[in-house]
């Protein structure tokens, strides 16, 4: 399913692909600018909010991943938002694709305005671009999407440890690969086991665990982190 802003042009046209019974739609109340796509007009799954708050919060809250395009000030406001979220640890990461027309520059331009403002300044971290995947291939978008769920399915906190629910276990190898490689957010040893944690109440029992001591900070090497496990 596909959720967007609900108005025209690229919103339009992901309900259009995905279609009236696979879409939801948040449109913003405005006097003027946006109006409500045909695809998702009078539809029951159409939410109509106020302010742009909350409508940021439901676009974002169950999205498996996030996908923006060129645009204007909304754009900016909603891509940093999803990036900020990622990046502090207030929302889980998920695939997130800067998606440009074919041989486009838009969003080259903005990470060279990253490299050379933020980064060059240390507003932001080293690792905080890996948190983004910039291309103007579509399928490409597709299969990076597809690649992060390939063996990582998702994550939530027990306590003090961060758990990641995988599709299979990791070899024993690889688990010494990345304790070394990635001690650097690691306060404790890593530990796989299989079935869900006490805490879990039993939330996806069939998958594997791997619980990770994360030191809450650097979310982009915990990005990097995902993409070692799903070379697997």
């Amino acid at each position: 399913m596909v959720v967007t802003g609900a108005g025209g042009g690229v919103m339009g046209a992901a309900q259009e692909g995905a279609g009236r019974e696979a879409s939801f739609g948040l449109n913003i109340r405005l006097p003027f600018e946006q109006e409500v796509n045909s695809w998702i007009a009078e539809d029951p799954k159409l939410i109509n909010f106020k302010y742009f708050f909350t409508r940021k919060l439901f676009l974002l809250k169950e999205a498996s991943a996030a996908c923006l395009f060129p645009g204007g000030f909304g754009t900016f406001d909603e891509g940093f938002e999803v990036l900020t979220l990622i990046q502090t640890g207030k929302s889980p990461i998920i695939p997130v694709i800067l998606l440009d027309v074919p041989g486009g520059d838009y969003w080259h331009s903005w990470q060279r305005f990253l490299h050379e403002q933020m980064l060059a300044r240390g507003l932001i971290s080293p690792d905080d671009p890996h948190l983004f995947r910039i291309t103007d291939d579509v399928e490409q978008a597709i299969t990076e999407i597809l690649d992060f769920y390939r063996i990582y399915h998702s994550a939530r906190y027990v306590d003090d440890e961060l758990v990641f629910r995988l599709r299979k276990p990791l070899p024993l190898s690889l688990l010494s690969v990345l304790q070394i490689e990635y001690a650097d957010i690691l306060k404790g040893p890593l530990q796989q086991r299989q079935g869900a944690l006490p805490a879990e109440a039993e939330d996806w029992p069939a998958l594997w665990r791997l619980i990770i001591p994360f030191n809450r900070c650097h979310y982009g090497r915990l990005r990097k982190l995902i993409d070692a496990i799903n070379r697997v």
